[in-house]
């Protein structure tokens, strides 16, 4: 510990103890109150499908699953999540079986360099969660808040479509 200007002892900053259900498995970590999900997902617990893009919420290439809702990992602290359970790309699956969206993903062939794929994927199974979308318009509209730069939209929206309304459209 080290004295402040006014010659207070300045106190390290303390960790958070969380407790969370990630990917299907109960988890206890120990987190910096200025860590966000992004970051103890990526840096803490290898989990590098939910990817950093613009690091303010714009992009959605961080979006993962909270209590089965979208959200911004790269603007949510981690210790906001305590309690929650939290679903990334990498539990989407079950062992060798890919989730319906992944599967209409790579059957629609809607990614390019993939960059972007894991959070669409992660929102576009929150948008189907949500029970909202009923045509291509809504869908477009729903997922307007995750950006391709490579332009894979029309591919993007014909996958979701495939499992959100029910067959090739």
């Amino acid at each position: 510990m080290s004295a402040t200007p006014n010659g207070a002892t300045a106190q390290p900053f303390a960790s958070h103890s969380i407790r969370l259900r990630l990917n299907g498995q109960d988890r206890q970590l120990d987190v910096l109150p200025w860590t966000t999900l992004l970051d103890l997902l990526r840096e803490h617990l290898d989990l590098i499908g939910s990817k950093k893009g613009c690091d303010h919420g714009q992009c959605g290439a961080c979006t993962v699953l909270r209590d089965g809702k979208r959200i911004n990992a790269c603007l949510t602290l981690a210790v906001m999540c305590d309690g929650a359970e939290l679903t990334t790309i990498e539990g989407l699956a079950s062992g060798d079986a890919l989730h319906p969206m992944q599967q209409a993903f790579i059957t629609r062939d809607a990614f390019q360099c993939g960059y972007c794929t894991p959070g669409q994927i992660c929102s576009a199974v929150g948008l189907m969660n949500e029970g909202r979308a009923c045509d291509s318009a809504q869908i477009q509209e729903l997922m307007s808040g995750n950006l391709c730069r490579c332009g894979a939209y029309s591919n993007i929206r014909d996958a979701i479509e495939d499992v959100v309304l029910g067959g090739e459209q």
